[in-house]
């Protein structure tokens, strides 16, 4: 659990780069991670050599050869400033190896080229290296947990597209789409893979047994998350968060989704969860030709939507946050996308969310469209959901506010079935994909929920004249009583 006292630690840490003259967000967290990363690496080793002692054998796979031993955390932790800023970026150095760390031909291995020190001063790497230490992370979720507040500090960075999906936004989308051990699970826009963390979060709570094997253990850690990124930074915090939690190899693609560099991704995928781009429009020369025919259009969110039916396999599921635009724009791209969710596969629900909940990023209203690609049709009734509130003030600071709060309703009716004669008047309801066809495939909860108007009466203007006079009248005779009071005294 992330408490407060473990924000106001990771508060300092981050004051102390910005005081230390390193003041861009994401540098910032990317220089974080690489400590947290190097930390990780120190406590797996620690626990490689408790299991050798335990069984009194041979270290296996080490990450750490004996000569090795200044560069791991426990030791390098206590020495004096310099020696230590030496020891990260000398050759061979403490920031070498963690470059290094696994086959060049790894995730990691891969987008960890590019990675850059940039720890100006051997003061700024003691004092964050000494407050680090004094943090304890050795819980799966505790680490999870101030990663994740970490990544929350991107909202400074909005101007640069870098927009964080909210931790319990993602929780509700995995937790609707119930990932089980068969996937093989994409984000094609995968940022920071916060969907895919969640994605195994899910796994390991409510799948734990599938761990006992360790085919599936093998296959959760190299197989089974799959994500798309193309900025360098992005795709590093990624890497290095998805191995923070126990996914050591994952699938990672330093590639522009919808380019024709990405064509290989068809039919993949049994499940995807994404927040694609919603804010721009691309040169049509650049995408994937097999895109554009599933929607001739430049924008991004438009495109995505394609990418994703292309990348499912047959009855594989998404869940996908849009703009409000994509559920009523009049363009013929916005109704083509439309009518090939609803008559070429199987949309089931059309989620509308509040306009506050990617403050402080930006106050858009978007939704969740949740879908199965069948190929064939499978439309019947859409289930809609008005969500007014997800548990937070709907402002720029975003504070706690379980009195609004839909997601537990949300969750309960779609697990146990919301019933379908379910008045419109309500906050769900279930509309007739005929009569999503005759609203030209409209999709915006507006137009099929019945709004009800209570009827107010009020009084005649002559009785609200009547009323002015008496109070009026009132009104002198205490005025007349006060004067009379006063002369008195």
């Amino acid at each position: 659990m992330l408490t407060q006292e473990l924000r106001n630690d990771i508060d300092k840490i981050w004051n102390a780069f910005w005081t230390g003259g390193i003041s861009n967000p994401l540098a910032v967290i990317e220089q974080i991670t690489y400590l947290l990363f190097i930390k990780r690496l120190d406590e797996l080793q620690q626990l490689k050599e408790n299991k050798a002692t335990l069984l009194n054998k041979a270290i296996e796979k080490p990450i750490y050869l004996p000569e090795q031993k200044e560069l791991r955390w426990s030791s390098f932790k206590d020495r004096e400033p310099e020696q230590m800023h030496k020891l990260f970026t000398r050759d061979g150095g403490v920031f070498d190896f963690m470059k290094n760390y696994g086959s060049i031909d790894s995730a990691f291995g891969r987008f960890m080229k590019g990675a850059v020190f940039m720890i100006p001063t051997p003061r700024l790497l003691a004092n964050v290296v000494d407050m680090l230490s004094g943090i304890d992370m050795k819980d799966r979720d505790t680490k999870g947990d101030v990663y994740e507040y970490l990544l929350s500090k991107i909202a400074s960075a909005g101007q640069n597209g870098q927009f964080r999906t909210p931790r319990h936004i993602i929780k509700m989308m995995v937790e609707l789409m119930q990932p089980g051990p068969e996937d093989v699970i994409c984000d094609p826009s995968a940022g920071s893979c916060g969907f895919l963390v969640g994605c195994a979060e899910y796994m390991r709570e409510h799948h734990a047994k599938a761990f006992f094997n360790k085919g599936f253990e093998q296959f959760f850690s190299t197989e089974m998350f799959m994500g798309m990124e193309f900025d360098p930074t992005m795709i590093r915090i990624g890497a290095m968060n998805m191995i923070l939690h126990g996914i050591e190899e994952p699938v990672l693609r330093d590639v522009d989704a919808l380019s024709d560099a990405n064509s290989s991704f068809t039919e993949q995928a049994t499940l995807v969860m994404a927040n694609p781009p919603f804010t721009g429009s691309l040169d049509k020369d650049a995408v994937d030709k097999d895109i554009l025919r599933v929607v001739d259009s430049k924008k991004t969110e438009l495109l995505f939507l394609a990418l994703i039916l292309k990348g499912l396999k047959k009855g594989g599921r998404a869940a996908v946050i849009i703009p409000d635009g994509v559920l009523f724009g009049s363009s013929k791209a916005h109704k083509q996308i439309r009518e090939e969710l609803v008559d070429k596969h199987r949309l089931q629900a059309v989620i509308s969310m509040p306009g506050g909940v990617f403050k402080p990023y930006a106050g858009v209203s978007t939704g969740v469209l949740i879908f199965t690609k069948t190929g064939s049709g499978g439309t019947d009734n859409v289930w809609f959901y008005d969500m007014k509130g997800d548990g937070f003030t709907l402002d720029d600071k975003r504070q706690p506010d379980e009195k609004n709060n839909d997601i537990p309703d949300i969750l309960a009716k779609w697990n146990n079935g919301a019933p379908i004669g379910a008045s419109r008047e309500g906050a769900n309801f279930f509309v007739p994909v005929a009569e999503i066809r005759a609203n030209n495939y409209d999709l915006s909860i507006n137009r099929y929920k019945e709004v009800v108007y209570e009827e107010k009466t009020y009084s005649s203007p002559a009785a609200i004249i009547a009323e002015i006079k008496q109070l009026d009248k009132e009104r002198a005779e205490a005025l007349g009583k006060l004067e009379k009071l006063l002369v008195s005294i």
